[in-house]
């Protein structure tokens, strides 16, 4: 491929606005435009990042090689559909789709027409989960903590769709391994959608995860911490930071000391650092090198489907444990 690669971008919301923002300044782009089917939002985005505004999704598509999908999840599969028919490449906000039958005609579309499929899973980009990879090793148990203030966006599926299937992907990634068992409890408080669960996924390898997502906390918090036998990892996804706390050496348990031990003697304390970079651009830079040939799908649509999968499964069990919601649930479902 020479030249610049044509992007567009489908949906100027809150996250829409900084695809558009973004792709304007990445390397190798042309941002062509975008669509949104809001007048008024459109004609905003337009004049305050100087973009070009499509009449519609059609429009824009036979203008680009690819196009960055931000519209609400229910329309993830009907404008990727579109586009991955016209063997545009797509990168799809996560969760990739609402269904896994939705996902899997996508991904059937993909393998036929050529085009690549990326999944929007940010966290991967994450300053503090890039600087951990290189230290996790067979994790044991990981615990999240993603708690965030009430936003009308995303609140159309349930917080296991729209916040926790984050922590989700990172899990699946980190223990590199297949679930044998979930349990989940959860509960609707401002939405007739869950908007607080907790899941246990146990792993066939034995490992387990902890997970935890609320959308109507007062405090916003994005934290995960990997157990493993080489030492403990903590990282504050928020703040792009992390510690690794590496044992030097094993206590001699037959002979204990008196007194209390300082515990630095038996462990290092190491910061985590990788280099600087705006998530989202980090992101877009991988999806224009993975078309250009240049790198690989950092997330595949084939992960995004995986995370789709457990996600689902969770919100299966929670239906299942509290049959007076799943009602409720499937009433606003018809």
């Amino acid at each position: 491929m020479t030249g610049p690669l044509r992007i567009g971008v489908v949906g100027a919301g809150s996250l829409g606005y900084h695809h558009v923002r973004i792709l304007r300044e990445v390397e190798g782009v042309h941002l062509a435009g975008f669509v949104d089917e809001r007048p008024e939002r459109a004609s905003q985005v337009a004049t305050e990042l100087g973009v070009k505004a499509y009449r519609d999704v059609g429009a824009l598509l036979e203008d680009v090689e690819a196009v960055t999908i931000v519209v609400p999840t229910p329309a993830h599969f009907r404008v990727a559909k579109q586009a991955l028919e016209l063997g545009k490449h797509a990168f799809i906000e996560k969760p990739i789709t609402t269904t896994l039958d939705e996902a899997d005609e996508l991904l059937s579309i993909a393998k036929r027409t050529g085009a690549i499929i990326q999944t929007g899973h940010v966290e991967r980009f994450n300053r503090a989960v890039r600087a951990a990879l290189p230290y996790v090793s067979g994790p044991r148990f990981i615990e999240s903590e993603r708690l965030a203030s009430f936003n009308p966006r995303g609140s159309d599926v349930a917080v296991v769709l729209d916040l926790m299937i984050h922590d989700i992907d990172l899990i699946l990634t980190l223990v590199d391994d297949t679930t044998e068992s979930i349990t989940a409890v959860g509960v609707p408080v401002l939405t007739p959608m869950l908007d607080i669960a907790n899941a246990r996924v146990t792993f066939t390898s034995g490992a387990v995860a902890n997970i935890t997502s609320s959308r109507i906390s007062r405090e916003r918090v994005r934290k995960i911490r990997i157990f493993q036998h080489s030492g403990y990892i903590s990282l504050d996804l928020a703040a792009g930071t992390g510690e690794f706390f590496r044992l030097k050496q094993r206590m001699d348990t037959s002979n204990p000391p008196a007194a209390p031990v300082d515990i630095t003697d038996f462990v290092d304390r190491i910061k985590l650092t990788a280099p600087e970079g705006e998530p989202l651009r980090l992101e877009f830079e991988s999806f224009v090198a993975a078309i250009r040939g240049e790198g690989p799908v950092i997330v595949t649509g084939e992960e995004g489907r995986r995370a789709l999968a457990v996600a689902l499964k969770i919100v299966a069990e929670i239906e299942r444990t509290a049959p007076a919601f799943a009602g409720e649930l499937a009433a606003t479902r018809a």
